[in-house]
């Protein structure tokens, strides 16, 4: 199966599924492996590798398809510019840049001909990425998992704004979404495609620890909460953690206690060691919607059939 749009054509892929940059879950081979190999768009999440790890999972997705995958990279992370050096040196198909502004990368990775995507959580950062020069978007809202937007507007209403704010760029929907009536529902907003994190997150190939993923498969809709208000908020299952940061929140603690207990605990704790008590356990609130682990490159698949069911189902006008 097949599903153009302006962001399939860009990237080079047949569906419009983009499997999420996470770290730990997609810093190593396999899932944006399987994801590329299906027909989607695998994602390397460079976040929290070293160089010499980065260059071994690179060369392993090269030799494994020759179908486009992509590099995301947080911008804020200690050593980016050494990141850059190595991936500009790669020239990867498509960079997936976020946590700061493009034109700290923009030009180096178009001069190797890489295409770049730039992550927003509003108009305002959207129109300014689009005027310096990105190729496309990636729009996250509120439901999101990891590092949504921090002012809370859902991914219904950011995206259908970026799409009618820069046209002429295409734009991936991010947060929210799990199965193919989610991405039924992005392409009508306007979107081109649409970023799967916690779905991808609950597949067999993540690389992350088992009781993280056990925990998010127990989590309902309303299992998460987003906290570090003016530290880079995330969106977690409510753990230990997770209540401690509330109970600082709602008391009005300075920021600098806040600091505290927000770098105390951390992904990989969760994520690599399997601590979902003390650790951060990011994951979005489609988490409520995923009741399985699955194959990646089979959840590919699901999500074209299901996408292709849901339009069979909508009301056609008489």
């Amino acid at each position: 199966m097949k599903i153009r749009t302006p962001a399939t054509d860009l990237l080079g892929i047949d569906l419009p599924i983009v499997q999420a940059g996470m770290s730990w879950a997609s810093s190593a081979s396999a899932l944006p492996l399987a994801v590329s190999s299906a027909g989607g768009l695998g994602v390397v999440a460079a976040g929290p590798m070293r160089l010499p790890d980065l260059s071994r999972v690179l060369d392993e997705v090269e030799h494994g398809t020759d179908r486009p995958f992509a590099v995301n990279l947080p911008l804020y992370r200690r050593g980016a510019d050494e990141v850059m050096d190595l991936l500009v040196a790669r020239r990867p198909r498509v960079l997936i840049a976020s946590q700061g502004g493009p034109r700290r990368y923009l030009s180096r990775f178009r001069d190797v001909g890489t295409i770049c995507l730039h992550v927003v959580t509003g108009v305002e950062h959207a129109v300014k990425a689009a005027e310096a020069g990105v190729d496309g978007l990636v729009v996250v809202g509120a439901e999101a998992g990891g590092h949504p937007a921090p002012n809370q507007v859902s991914t219904l209403v950011v995206v259908r704004a970026v799409a009618a704010a820069v046209p002429q760029l295409p734009v991936i929907a991010s947060g929210g979404f799990a199965d193919g009536a989610g991405l039924a529902a992005a392409l009508a907003l306007g979107a081109g495609a649409v970023q799967f994190g916690t779905r991808f997150l609950l597949s067999a190939e993540a690389n992350v620890h088992r009781a993280y993923q056990e925990s998010v498969l127990r989590a309902g809709i309303d299992g998460t909460r987003l906290v570090g208000r003016d530290l880079g908020p995330v969106r977690a299952l409510a753990n230990e953690f997770v209540e401690r940061m509330v109970k600082l929140e709602e008391n009005g603690a300075d920021l600098e206690a806040r600091r505290a207990e927000f770098t105390r605990s951390t992904l990989r704790m969760a994520a690599h060691e399997g601590d979902v008590v003390h650790g951060k356990v990011e994951a979005g609130q489609s988490a409520g919607l995923i009741d399985s682990i699955l194959p990646a490159g089979q959840i590919v698949r699901l999500l074209a059939e299901e996408y292709a069911a849901t339009l069979g189902r909508l009301p056609q006008p008489e």
